[in-house]
C-alpha cells in the first residue's frame, strides 16, 4: 500500500524536485548562515543566477531574510524546515533506507541525512544536527554522558543549547589521541559543557600507556573519579573509526599495523579494534570508558558518513549495542545496503 507521501508524488512528480530543491536551499541557509550567495552556489553546485532566483522566492515568502553578511533563515523559514523534514525524507527513500539498515543492524533508530560527507560540506553539519536533537531529546536530571572525540563528534556543536535539566555532565570517555587538540575528547566535553552550561570531567592522560604505568595509575584519585563516571554513564556520544585510520592517528609502530592487518582489523570503537565479522581482535591498555560500560547505557549515539566507512560500519554494527541510534550520510548508507544485499 502506497504511503501519503508516496501517493502525493505519484499524483504531482513535477513537484517534487522543486520542493527538494528549494528545501535543500534553505536548509543550507540555516546551517552556514550568514551565507553569500556565491558560497551558497559553490555550496550547492549551482549557478549564482539559480541561486537568486530560488533565494528570491524565498524571501518573497519570509522563510529568508538578506543581512550585511548574508543569508539567514528566519523563524518561519525553521519552522518550514522541520514541518518538511519527514515529507523530504520519505520521498528521497532516506526513511525506507534508514528502517533497511535498523531491520539489519537491530538497531534502535537509523538517521540517514541526504548528500555525501566527502563532497558536502553541509552534511557534516545535517550530523551534528540529527545528533544533538536525538541527545537533548532524552535529557534527564542527573545524565552522565561520556564522549569521544573526532570530527563527527565535534559537529554537535553549534546545535546544542542551553539545558533546562539539573547536574547534567560531561566526561571525556578517553585519554588524549594524536595532536588535533580541538578534536580531542577532553576538549569537546568542555565546549559542549560551555554550550549547554553544565558541568564537565576531563582525562588528561596518555591514551596508549605501558604495563607498568596503567597498573600505577588506576589508584590515582583522578582516575578512579572518572571510571566512577564510566560506571554511572547514561549516554554515550561516539564516532567510528577504520581500524587503519585510527593506528595512524595513535602513531602505532609498523609492526603494530602489520599486526593488525594480520589479525583483520577493520574498525575501532573504545580502543578496541574489530575484524569483519564483529569479533575483537585487538585492544590498546587505556583509562577510558570500556565496552561493557557501554553496553549499559541507556542510549548510545554513533555517528559515521562516508562511503570509506563502508568496511568499518558493516563490522563495527554487528557488535553494537541495541539501543544505539546510528546517524549517517546517504551515500554510507546506500554503500552499506548494497553490500548487505549482495
Amino acid at each position: 500500500m502506497l504511503s501519503i507521501p508516496e501517493a502525493q508524488q505519484k499524483l504531482l512528480p513535477e513537484m517534487y524536485p522543486l520542493l527538494q530543491l528549494r528545501y535543500r536551499i534553505l536548509q543550507t541557509i540555516q546551517l552556514m548562515q550568514p551565507i553569500g550567495r556565491r558560497t551558497l552556489a559553490d555550496s550547492l553546485k549551482m549557478t549564482e543566477r539559480e541561486i537568486r532566483k530560488e533565494t528570491d522566492v524565498l524571501r518573497e515568502q519570509g522563510l529568508i531574510d538578506s543581512r550585511k553578511l548574508g543569508m539567514v533563515c528566519t523563524e518561519d523559514g525553521a519552522i518550514i524546515i522541520d514541518k518538511l523534514r519527514a515529507l523530504i525524507y520519505e520521498w528521497s527513500g532516506l526513511t525506507q533506507l534508514a528502517k533497511r539498515l535498523e531491520d539489519y543492524f537491530g538497531l534502535q533508530q537509523v538517521i540517514v541525512v541526504p548528500g555525501d560527507y566527502n563532497e558536502d560540506d553541509t552534511v557534516l553539519n545535517l550530523l551534528g544536527k540529527e545528533a544533538a536533537q536525538c541527545f537533548q531529546s532524552a535529557l534527564f536530571d542527573g545524565q552522565v554522558v561520556a564522549v569521544t572525540g573526532g570530527k563527527t563528534v565535534a559537529s554537535l556543536t553549534p546545535f546544542l543549547h542551553t539545558a533546562d535539566t539539573e547536574n547534567i555532565t560531561f566526561v571525556a570517555a578517553r585519554g588524549g589521541i594524536g595532536h588535533e587538540m580541538q578534536m580531542q575528547a577532553n576538549t569537546l566535553v568542555s565546549t559542549f559543557a560551555t554550550q549547554m552550561n553544565v558541568q564537565y570531567r576531563t582525562l588528561f592522560l596518555p591514551e596508549y600507556l605501558s604495563e607498568p604505568a596503567y597498573r600505577a595509575l588506576l589508584t590515582e584519585p583522578i582516575v578512579t573519579e572518572m571510571m566512577a563516571y564510566y560506571e554511572q554513564a547514561d549516554c554515550v556520544i561516539h564516532g567510528i573509526g577504520s581500524a587503519e585510520e585510527m593506528a595512524i592517528r595513535r602513531n602505532s609502530s609498523p609492526e603494530d599495523l602489520q599486526t593488525l592487518e594480520e589479525k583483520g582489523a577493520v574498525s575501532e570503537a573504545f580502543g578496541y579494534y574489530f575484524n569483519a565479522d564483529g569479533a575483537i581482535v585487538h585492544r590498546i591498555r587505556t583509562i577510558g570508558i570500556q565496552l561493557e560500560q557501554v553496553n549499559n547505557c541507556k542510549q548510545v549515539i554513533a555517528i559515521a558518513a562516508g562511503k570509506q566507512k563502508l568496511e568499518a560500519i558493516l563490522s563495527y554494527f554487528k557488535v553494537a549495542p541495541k539501543q544505539t541510534i546510528f546517524i549517517t550520510d546517504e551515500a554510507a548508507a546506500k554503500a552499506v545496503a548494497h553490500a548487505i544485499s549482495l
